[in-house]
């Protein structure tokens, strides 16, 4: 089996010292060497952030920040959104998350933006800093649970019926059907 490769992005401190040996026309695998570093990264490095005055430690930073941002989709619920809004309002009027997502569905149709399901909703709730907010969040929650609870904890107890006695334990006088509650009901 193969080694489980932890990575590491670079320091700013690397970034300087890569473009400080690419203005000395030092190569890729003698600045990996100094860095410890793969030659693939310093590869990497240089082709990504490179702009067409060349390599520089601070556009390359920004460069690669930009790039980190943009990979990541914008949080549907951002405390900035009108759909949030929206949420913390139903929140308020003692809906359900599963009520909230309906109704936005029904609101808007057309626009798939301000769709958010229920888990979207638990998840921005719970995903908020602990304070004062956090707390009057979760109290507008039905259950009002200060953490999610996972649904595979435990057993699953849905259609069980308590203290259920099997058919096969009934008594014998039962099979003599002399009572009416003894019979089926279909022929009463």
């Amino acid at each position: 089996m193969s080694e489980k490769t932890s990575y590491q992005q670079l320091q700013p401190e690397e970034r300087l010292t890569i473009a400080s040996l690419h203005l000395q026309g030092s190569s890729m695998r003698a600045m990996a060497r100094i860095l410890g570093r793969s030659p693939g990264t310093i590869s990497r490095e240089l082709m990504r952030n490179s702009s067409s005055v060349g390599y520089t430690s601070v556009p390359a930073a920004a460069l690669c920040s930009a790039r980190r941002s943009a990979s990541r989709p914008r949080a549907k619920l951002c405390p900035q959104s009108v759909c949030w809004r929206i949420v913390l309002t139903l929140l308020e009027w003692k809906w359900s998350p599963q009520q909230i997502s309906g109704t936005l569905k029904r609101m808007y149709p057309t626009d798939s933006n301000q769709h958010v399901s229920h888990e979207t909703i638990y998840t921005a709730i719970y995903a908020q800093p602990r304070g004062e907010l956090r707390r009057q969040l979760i109290a507008c929650l039905r259950h009002g649970h200060s953490t999610r609870m996972p649904r595979a904890r435990g057993t699953d107890r849905r259609g069980q019926i308590p203290d259920m006695v099997s058919i096969h334990v009934r008594p014998p006088e039962i099979e003599d059907r002399l009572l009416p509650g003894h019979w089926e009901g279909d022929f009463i």
